[in-house]
């Protein structure tokens, strides 16, 4: 499909833009740990980290002695994932792919893992049969996902009303970050799953600065900075945005803390018969 194609390219574009690595240092420490105290990742089992940007997931993985392959639609990030890994002495076959057609041989991988990745493939059921056709049986799928109601699924229904809609094959990415959402895109795959909450600490000196972090850094807002700057709305929207980090600040120090909330699925595939 064209169409599909097309959106991917954008999508591509847009987290090649900015400086994702600066974001992935600020959700690397809490979610990461969350979803793999979950999973028992022993050495020399064969690992898959889905839309694995920077390799958050990927590199503590690999920590644990598995075998560990990183995937992502945005080679550009390998960069950095690279030199993170070679920093800690570790090895991890990085592969550009689609989240929604995985390279890789039916019921390879003992874990298939993804953290606030996947959730952007525009095709949500067909991510799920995919993350579930790879992994073995008796094996575990790992999931964390903004939630719809948390401060990063607000962050993208504001830029949203500001936007055009995506297309009608295109679901919004923080619906994997509810249960019931997630329950119905693995239904028939012998996925049984498990679901969790948690909250990530995004520590900003102001609330003028989380916006300016994210503007210059986030590749969707920085997308939605340019095209809405030149459309002369963005200064409305970013409005919005400032609001948001004041309504949500928990911190009493003139500082800015958030804590988004995220959603922790964990899958595990029946034995065959």
């Amino acid at each position: 499909m064209t169409a599909v194609a097309d959106l991917k390219r954008k999508h591509r574009a847009t987290w090649a833009a900015g400086d994702y690595a600066a974001v992935a240092r600020v959700i690397d420490e809490v979610p990461p740990r969350d979803l793999l105290a979950r999973l028992a990742i022993t050495p020399g089992q064969e690992v898959l980290d889905v839309a694995t940007g920077t390799g958050n997931i990927a590199i503590r993985a690999a920590a644990a002695g598995a075998q560990v392959v990183g995937l992502d639609l945005t080679p550009e990030l390998f960069e950095t994932a690279r030199g993170r890994a070679e920093e800690h002495g570790l090895v991890v076959d990085w592969v550009e792919g689609d989240a929604e057609h995985l390279p890789f041989e039916d019921e390879r991988f003992d874990h298939v893992l993804s953290a606030f990745g996947a959730q952007f493939a525009p095709r949500h059921a067909i991510v799920a049969q995919e993350l579930a056709r790879v992994c073995r049986p008796g094996g575990r799928i790992g999931l964390v996902n903004w939630t719809p109601e948390g401060q990063v699924g607000e962050l993208f229904k504001i830029m949203g009303r500001y936007l055009p809609a995506p297309p009608d094959f295109a679901s919004p990415p923080p619906l994997w970050g509810d249960e019931e959402h997630v329950r119905g895109l693995f239904g028939g795959t012998g996925v049984e799953l498990e679901f969790a909450r948690g909250r990530n600490p995004w520590r900003f000196d102001s609330h003028e600065h989380y916006v300016a972090f994210m503007e210059t850094n986030y590749g969707p807002t920085v997308k939605a900075r340019e095209r809405l700057t030149a459309e002369g709305r963005w200064e409305e929207c970013r409005g919005e945005i400032l609001a948001l980090a004041e309504r949500r600040n928990e911190a009493t120090d003139g500082s800015t803390l958030m804590l988004a909330e995220y959603l922790v699925a964990v899958g595990h595939k029946r034995e065959t018969a």
